[in-house]
């Protein structure tokens, strides 16, 4: 949490705003560190990190309700559908 934090203040306002996904990354983070544990959560949000590329149209990506590495999967037992509007809002997701 504390890099993230770090990321926020020292990094983030030099760059313009450039995220394809909703949340952004470091919310992403936060919220998956929150919900799911220090290192269940940071494993969830460096697999986002990883598939922030030049390639990908990104869009909403909510952090899922069970854990599972295989979620975006139709065969994982946690997979949920992507949406087209965020299912929380982020102040209630940061709760």
């Amino acid at each position: 949490m504390g890099l993230v934090g770090w990321y926020r203040s020292t990094i983030s306002p030099k760059n313009p705003g450039k995220c394809k996904y909703y949340p952004t990354c470091s919310t992403y983070m936060v919220i998956a560190v929150k919900r799911f544990g220090a290192i269940r959560g940071s494993l969830l949000g460096t697999l986002r990190l990883l598939r922030c590329q030049p390639w990908v149209d990104g869009g909403i990506d909510d952090v899922p309700h069970r854990f599972s590495l295989f979620y975006r999967f139709r065969w994982s037992k946690a997979h949920e559908e992507a949406t087209l509007e965020p299912i929380v809002t982020l102040e209630e997701q940061l709760k």
